[in-house]
């Protein structure tokens, strides 16, 4: 998950693994870490999470030229009608799932 603090934006509670090659002066693999961004970036991301209730959330993690780049988008959370129409949902397919492994 993706937040601000100071102006700042991070990511909390990333897990990013060790270089299995690496000694003791090896990274710890969960920790908070800085997301670089222009000020405008994190003002704008700001007012969105903060007036209209939005999240940032890491949609994608990869290696480039030796750093660690993330994607963040906005996102809106689901009502708790949503949540229990989704689980209802789930549990159907998977009741069907495991009626059609029955009968084969």
């Amino acid at each position: 998950m993706a937040g601000h603090l100071n102006n700042e934006a991070w990511l909390v509670n990333a897990h990013i693994s060790q270089y299995s090659h690496g000694n003791r002066e090896n990274h710890p693999p969960i920790r908070n870490r800085k997301l670089l961004l222009h000020r405008r970036e994190i003002e704008k991301l700001h007012v969105q999470t903060r007036e209209k209730g939005l999240a940032l959330i890491p949609t994608k993690m990869y290696l480039k030229n030796g750093r660690i780049k993330c994607e963040i988008a906005i996102a809106k959370g689901k009502k708790l009608h949503d949540k229990r129409e989704a689980e209802r949902a789930r549990t159907a397919a998977d009741q069907a799932r495991a009626e059609m492994r029955r009968r084969a």
